[in-house]
């Protein structure tokens, strides 16, 4: 039992790395500019470890995207609007703890100005979960609740891409209490808050 937790732990190890060394070189190279050889360099493993968890980098990208969509489905099944309104920093918290899970990761995910393809197709899965999620709870027209979604989630994704390209002097807790607030409550809920 011992010997299987190891080659889990292991497994898990080599993995990060490989996902790691791909978001890193994402921020630096489109996709189709990659090599198997730049990401088992960049995670210090051979071509061969490599081919032992994946069959190419797309199978990373889709692994890599499945995971962040079933962390973010967590958060999103565990939404209750009626009382979420009232201290709605409680989602946000619970997206932070996901985002410090790997910060390294997430930065260099966020900051793909190259690869907008991979972050663009994170969003629209983003949106058409939260949606799901919202009109499970109350009722809105389809058009609003994807206008609403489209301001909220990119907007969203904007204020932690800056925070990431930044000297992040405010904390990530204060960044995501600044967008709970303002997502839920608007411009007018910062100026309470801050008034």
């Amino acid at each position: 039992m011992a010997e299987k937790k190891t080659i889990d732990r292991r497994t898990r190890k080599t993995k990060k790395a490989i996902r790691n060394a791909l978001a890193e070189l994402l921020t630096q190279k489109n996709i189709n500019d990659i090599t198997i050889r730049d990401i088992a360099d960049l995670a210090d493993i051979n071509r061969k470890t490599f081919y032992n968890y994946y069959s190419g980098i797309h199978q990373v990208v889709d692994e890599i995207e499945n995971e962040i969509v079933l962390a973010f489905e967590s958060v999103l099944g565990d939404i209750d609007l009626k009382r979420d309104l009232n201290d709605p920093s409680r989602i946000f918290e619970r997206l932070t703890a996901i985002i410090n899970t790997d910060l390294d990761f997430y930065g260099h995910l966020l900051s793909m100005h190259a690869n907008l393809n991979l972050v663009s197709k994170i969003v629209t899965m983003l949106k058409a979960k939260t949606k799901e999620a919202l009109l499970s709870q109350i009722e809105i027209d389809d058009m609003t609740a994807d206008i609403v979604l489209g301001y909220a989630i990119t907007g969203m994704i904007a204020v932690y891409q800056q925070w990431f390209n930044s000297d992040r002097r405010q904390s990530i807790e204060e960044i995501s209490k600044t967008v709970s607030i303002l997502f839920f409550k608007g411009f007018s809920g910062i100026l309470e808050h801050e008034g």
